[in-house]
């Protein structure tokens, strides 16, 4: 039987949904899995649908770690390369990236690893670039927790949605504020904002809010608690009509605004980066880059660090707005071209790809 280290967090943050759906995987593997959770054993509360079976060997595998680690057995590591610099022996990586200027350090770093999978297709070709012969892109896929729900939710009414923590890499603050601009206070449109930030303290996230809705109150705009588990995530994708999550300057996949489109829904996708992998004129509405900025935000992206430094790409407000009026003219009609996204990207496809790529390899040597 073949053997493999799994070194992944486990929790609500769409990096634990990643590793929760590769874990579900491995497990319908005939493979030896030890689990290496970073962090704890796991944080399980937002995956409601994991019956009892998938738990017991999850927990098994985690106590069993320790009498499995030896030299030759390879690990898959899914993390940031901030963090992944302690390699084991025939260490891969899956990772994300964002932004195109790979520091010294990331490139060491990248390099270190026998071989690094990126999301984006994109990123892998910059690190290439950069001299990295050992990177490759494999996609994510559809998590099979989410799924239509074929119910009426708000009447007569067109509902906009937004989901991912508040940041100004994905624009948060601007997708808001374009949109109260335009539909501010009509009650034929709605926006739901699913925004909250674990990274952020409660005042800050307070203030991000305040700053979004330009201190004014809209009686159309709604500002969603964080959700726990992915069934609520569910009801919250079926019940808009239009996603706003793709309006990104840089992504490694974005999860919300690809489910949201595989579950039948119109999106407004910024038309770059990890976007360019899955999302195409016929399932979603795009909005073309009007070119690139500097990344830094003082919080995630900061200048002259030795991790995340660089350019994303730069939207037009009125390109936005423009995304708004087609996305609008299509409310109600079900986007049937992004329900194929299920069955094109899927979280078997890639554990496979990986998988095959490491045994194959570790055979060569």
């Amino acid at each position: 039987m073949k053997k493999l280290n799994f070194d992944v967090p486990i929790n609500g943050l769409s990096l634990g949904n990643v590793c929760v759906n590769f874990l579900r995987e491995l497990k319908e593997r005939d493979l030896d899995i030890g689990f290496f959770p970073v962090g704890d054993q796991g944080q399980f509360e937002a995956y409601d649908k994991l019956n009892d079976d998938f738990k017991k060997w999850v927990e098994h595998t985690a106590t069993s770690r320790l009498k499995k680690l030896k030299p030759e057995t390879p690990t898959l590591k899914v993390w940031h390369i901030n963090g992944s610099e302690k390699v084991l022996p025939n260490q891969y990586l899956y990772s994300f990236y964002e932004v195109d200027s790979p520091t010294e350090e990331e490139i060491n770093i990248v390099k270190l690893q026998k071989h690094v999978f990126f999301s984006c297709s994109e990123a892998a070709e910059t690190f290439k670039k950069s001299g990295c012969d050992n990177v490759s892109y494999i996609p994510l896929g559809f998590d099979p927790d989410f799924h239509e729900v074929d119910k009426e939710h708000l009447k007569d009414t067109i509902h906009f949605g937004i989901i991912g923590k508040f940041e100004r890499r994905k624009n948060t603050q601007a997708i808001i504020q374009l949109w109260t601009q335009k539909y501010g206070n009509n009650p034929k449109y709605q926006l739901s904002c699913l925004v909250h930030n674990p990274f952020l303290k409660d005042e800050q996230m307070k203030q991000a809010m305040v700053n979004s809705l330009s201190g004014q109150n809209w009686s159309n705009v709604n500002f969603l608690p964080h959700l726990r588990t992915n069934s609520e995530v569910n009801d919250f994708l079926n019940s808009i009509d239009i996603d706003l999550s793709g309006l990104s300057n840089g992504e490694g996949w974005n999860l919300p605004s690809f489910n949201a489109t595989a579950l039948g829904k119109w999106s407004v996708v910024s038309n770059c980066s990890a976007h360019k992998d899955w999302a195409t004129d016929e399932n979603c509405i795009l909005v073309d880059p009007v070119g690139k900025q500097d990344c830094y935000d003082n919080f995630f992206f900061k200048e002259g660090m030795p991790f995340n430094q660089g350019q994303y790409y730069k939207l037009n407000g009125d390109d936005i707005l423009a995304g708004f009026d087609k996305a609008v003219e299509k409310a109600g009609q079900k986007n049937t071209e992004g329900t194929k996204l299920r069955d094109k990207f899927t979280y078997s496809k890639t554990v496979d790809s990986i998988l095959d790529y490491i045994y194959s390899d570790l055979e060569t040597v």
